[in-house]
């Protein structure tokens, strides 16, 4: 199946339907009136927000480019915030946007980890915002419960972390020892991700896993972990398995500086620089969660409600939470992913979520 990344997507009557509804109300920021109204905003009074950990990681830049783009195509900029993992600058940063008018403000945010979710939402509840959150919420906080909250995005965890571990483990053979660099502990990617590679250890009996340690989705730190790594357990290391790509680059480079070329590296994400080294083969896996188009997604969802052109009520319960396509990604279909093809389609209203793979059970 090809993938298609849209960080340029078009949304083609996006913007002129939303022009034919009635400009926002007066109701105050917030107020229950334009609640009730399903979305009275005028297109031009939209305030677009995408909020990531940090631009250094290339998919997290990547999503606000997606962001980005999807306002571009509806006549508004969108406003890149970054708070470097820091869950603190996280809330205070919510927090700033929150204090003030909230009535069109549509907030496509990754919260740091699962426990900074609920004070988020909350939030935005309370200030009358339009909120989509991406990847990391606690299972227990439902999405139907709130009205402002419109939906929450995330992917398989355990399937991605399940297909790149079987693929390290045909990398290598069968066998053999591996490590494993974990992202951020507080975080359902994370988890889910190493339950998925558990999975793989599983159903590969002898593929040892030597080691685990969280580098936290850092590059910087997987570099100093792997270096560590490959210290304590020298040649006895065929292959590492990393919860996302800055992580595998980072592996990568700690291999380089080892001068290993013997060890099979996988990843997730599909960052450029992944596929790059799975191109040339010295990275053997990684898995698309398109970050893009994530970053447009988010916008579109909360734009759309904002405007009117869908009501929350009209969202299916299954939309509401829900798991994202994702792609594994090896040198023999890495091609179709370095030049992805873009669709106009993606961000409009009415195909919102023509990429669920089914409610977050």
């Amino acid at each position: 199946m090809k993938f298609t990344s849209r960080p340029t997507a078009a949304v083609l009557g996006v913007a002129l339907a939303a022009a034919a509804l009635t400009g926002c109300t007066e109701t105050a920021a917030g107020g229950d009136d334009a609640a009730a109204a399903g979305g009275a905003c005028d297109p031009a009074d939209v305030t677009l927000v995408g909020q990531v950990r940090n631009e250094s990681n290339p998919y997290e830049a990547s999503w606000l480019d997606g962001g980005d783009a999807f306002a571009e195509q509806v006549g508004l900029t969108q406003e890149r915030l970054t708070y470097d993992g820091d869950s603190t600058r996280q809330q205070e940063q919510i927090s700033q946007l929150l204090a003030g008018d909230t009535e069109c403000l549509v907030m496509n945010v990754l919260p740091n980890g699962d426990s900074d979710t609920p004070p988020i939402v909350e939030g935005a509840q309370d200030a009358g915002a339009y909120l989509v959150t991406q990847w990391n919420k606690p299972a227990d906080l439902d999405v139907t419960d709130y009205d402002h909250w419109l939906s929450h995005i995330t992917y398989d965890g355990v399937e991605s972390g399940r297909q790149i571990g079987d693929a390290l483990a045909e990398a290598i053979g069968g066998s053999g020892g591996i490590v494993a660099l974990q992202g951020i502990l507080d975080t359902g990617a994370a988890k889910d991700r190493f339950a998925g590679l558990e999975e793989s250890l599983a159903a590969n009996p002898d593929v040892e896993l030597l080691d685990d340690q969280t580098a936290n989705f850092s590059r910087a730190e997987a570099l100093e972990v792997t270096k560590t790594l490959l210290t304590k357990h020298g040649d006895d290391v065929k292959g590492i398995w990393a919860a996302n790509d800055d992580m595998a680059l980072g592996a990568l480079e700690a291999l380089e500086q080892a001068g290993r070329d013997d060890v099979a590296v996988v990843g997730i994400d599909a960052v450029p620089d992944a596929l790059t080294a799975i191109q040339d083969g010295t990275m053997t896996a990684t898995v698309s969660s398109d970050g893009p188009w994530q970053g447009g997604i988010g916008l579109a969802i909360g734009y759309c409600v904002a405007t009117g052109e869908l009501a929350v009520e009209d969202i299916a319960d299954e939309d509401r939470a829900w798991y994202a396509e994702q792609f594994l990604i090896q040198q023999d279909n890495v091609a179709d992913f370095v030049s992805p093809a873009t669709s106009e389609a993606d961000f409009a209203c009415d195909n919102l979520f023509s990429r669920s793979q089914g409610a977050i059970s």
